[in-house]
């Protein structure tokens, strides 16, 4: 089964997705830091160098694993904002790489450790080096320079005496590791940068179709008092100018506009009736969508919804459009939200909304649930709410049907 980049998005925690998988990447870092350090341990322990020799490699070791650390956060962040390139840290980075290398080649030279010592010693060295200069410089800088101190650093290694096979296991290990992290590095930028433009993007199409629906709403006002308004404006300045005349023809332009102004209310009327009218079904796949983008798992039984009568169906619809405001409410503390869609009996249709994370002590203020319970009173439906413990909130509402044979 595949699963789309905006699905994945959404299973990140909806809105505050992109930040906790930046959180993630950061975490990722900070993984690595450690397993370079944990790594030169194991070379401590299995290597049959001396006390200063193991001492150095510590040190520069833990060095190495804290700036390698600095230097993915600050890499991230200027590729995610465009900001500062880290340069000096780069620099200190490399410089240390180098230092590192020289030192191995070093020991080997002076036999203080054996051929297989230096040959860990730089795969791991050098597979550590790669990841943040390639995300932090350009990917051609950053290839090169990643290439320039890998070839000097094994180049180091066959000046200083090791032997051909440790050498080319060295050199068959570093071509495979090196460009894998390199790559790694770049593309676990791409995706962090990837989800939040995602999201920014989701984001802007929101307020583009709210604001398109506002257009909309404003085209449809226009159409609709745009012609009759300009009428009465001018029926108005007749009848005025006919009543100082004393002209009896006054009274019939009046009438004439109490009737336009009339019928300009009937086709408002008209017109907000579509922005009040509640869809069951339209409600119910707007309410997953926007609770599942607060981060609360919605689950829905559609159940007899198909069945039910128009008017009782709209009415349905505010309680499902009330009852996801409440959810909204305690977005911080909700995970989870079932809305159920059943009969109770043959001439009672059922409509269950149950979450978690309502306060123990429930609120005193809002008119939501009052005005709601005054629109099911007339199709004679009731509403009821009941707390449960363990921050438990169920919203009922009954609305008598009968099926149509």
């Amino acid at each position: 089964m595949s699963v789309s980049v905006e699905d994945w998005v959404e299973r990140l925690g909806g809105q505050d997705g992109p930040e906790r998988y930046r959180r993630y990447a950061v975490g990722s870092v900070g993984f690595l830091a450690l397993t370079e350090v944990g790594l030169w341990t194991i070379w401590m322990f299995q290597s049959d160098g001396d006390a200063p020799v193991l001492a150095t490699v510590a040190v520069l070791g833990a060095v190495h694993a804290v700036i390698q650390f600095m230097l993915w956060r600050s890499a991230l962040r200027h590729y995610l904002t465009a900001g500062p390139r880290p340069t000096p840290l780069v620099a200190a980075y490399t410089a240390l790489t180098l230092a590192m290398a020289t030192v191995g080649c070093v020991l080997l030279a002076t036999g203080r450790i054996d051929d297989g010592d230096l040959t860990s010693y730089l795969v791991w060295l050098l597979m550590f080096w790669a990841g943040p200069p390639a995300l932090a410089l350009s990917p051609r800088r950053g290839a090169a320079l990643v290439a320039v101190v890998a070839v000097a650093a094994l180049a180091g290694a066959g000046v200083a005496g090791l032997p051909g096979p440790a050498l080319v296991l060295a050199v068959s290990a570093s071509v495979f590791m090196v460009p894998f992290m390199a790559a790694a590095s770049r593309a676990s930028g791409w995706s962090v940068r990837l989800i939040e433009q995602l999201a920014a993007a989701r984001e802007t199409q929101s307020r583009l179709a709210v604001a398109e629906e506002r257009l909309r709403f404003g085209r449809d006002l226009h159409d609709v008092l745009g012609r009759n308004l300009a009428v009465v404006a001018l029926k108005s300045e007749l009848a005025a100018q006919l009543a100082r005349r004393g002209l009896p023809e006054a009274e019939e332009h009046m009438v004439e506009v109490q009737r336009i102004a009339r019928e300009s209310q009937r086709e408002i009327r008209s017109v907000v009736r579509g922005y009040r009218t509640a869809d069951l079904h339209t409600e119910l796949v707007g309410a997953r969508s926007v609770l599942e983008a607060a981060g609360i798992d919605c689950r829905i039984e559609y159940g007899p919804a198909d069945r039910l009568p128009p008017d009782v169906q709209s009415a349905l619809g505010w309680v499902v459009r009330e009852g996801t405001t409440n959810v909204l409410r305690h977005a911080q503390a909700a995970t989870r939200c079932t809305m159920a869609l059943r009969t109770a009996g043959p001439t009672t249709a059922l409509l269950v909304l149950e979450n978690d994370g309502a306060p123990d002590t429930p609120s005193g203020g809002g008119t939501g649930l009052a005005g709601l319970r005054e629109r099911l009173a007339g199709p004679g439906g009731t509403l009821t709410t009941e707390h449960q413990p363990g921050g438990i909130f169920r919203l009922t509402a009954r609305i008598p049907w009968e099926e149509d044979a």
